[in-house]
């Protein structure tokens, strides 16, 4: 951990969903910063290897969508974190007549009942200065074939934060809402479709670049450390929503 100076110096961060991607690089800013970092994911050898990467805390590994779990890794702390991150989840698009049931109820599970469920786990154990911050995105605020649950599950989390953050206060409830983000998770999805789409977006998106993790890792460390935000939604996804 740094000295003093840095702006999460002796807090805790809880990253759920910190072996890879968006949470791990979270983490990474966050440890920078100061923090002690604790990671969650299903993985225990990816969560092994990151927690080696950045010299974290503590890890846990289980299923976030499970509430017994959840609630039972908050109930077992002895001291209260300070913030709590979640990254855990995707997306799913198919037209109505293709969709799959069981992986509709996932997304959801992944996307409504799971910040639910975490927001009673973690009420008593977040510090009253602290926050918990989920991620959401900005593609399904735009209809279209396809956008079925990404729409409404879109629609839902501004709402849902907004009205957390009245019921929990005055610990501060924010949501990140980005675009495409360059994950080792989007180049799985698009594989050899992936520089093609890079291209796309550095061409037409209005910051020229495409948004990286450590974009959005920077406004999640920035969240945790403005005691004046909560209740709100802050997209970073480069412009791609106007365009």
């Amino acid at each position: 951990m740094t000295g003093g100076s840095a702006p999460l110096s002796g807090q805790t961060v809880v990253v759920l969903g910190g072996s890879g991607g968006i949470g791990l690089e979270t983490a990474r800013q966050a440890s920078t910063s100061g923090a002690d970092v604790l990671l969650v994911g299903r993985d225990q050898d990816r969560l092994a290897r990151a927690a080696a990467n950045l010299d974290a805390a503590g890890v846990a590994a289980f299923d976030a969508t499970d509430p017994e779990a959840l609630q039972g890794f908050f109930a077992e702390r002895a001291e209260p974190v300070d913030h709590v991150m979640v990254t855990v989840g995707g997306n799913y698009y198919t037209r109505l007549a293709d969709l799959d049931f069981a992986q509709a109820r996932r997304l959801v599970d992944e996307h409504l009942w799971l910040p639910l469920h975490l927001a009673r786990a973690v009420t008593g154990k977040i510090r009253p200065s602290g926050t918990l911050l989920f991620m959401g995105g900005t593609g399904g605020r735009r209809p279209g074939p396809g956008q079925l649950l990404s729409g409404a599950l879109t629609a839902a989390m501004p709402a849902l934060v907004a009205n957390l953050a009245l019921e929990l206060a005055p610990v501060r409830v924010n949501l990140i809402a980005a675009g495409f983000v360059d994950t080792d998770l989007s180049a799985r999805l698009l594989g050899d479709d992936l520089d093609v789409r890079r291209a796309e977006l550095r061409a037409h998106l209005p910051i020229r670049r495409v948004v990286g993790p450590g974009d959005v890792a920077a406004l999640a460390v920035h969240l945790m450390t403005n005691t004046a935000l909560t209740g709100a939604t802050y997209d970073v996804d480069g412009g791609q929503q106007l365009t």
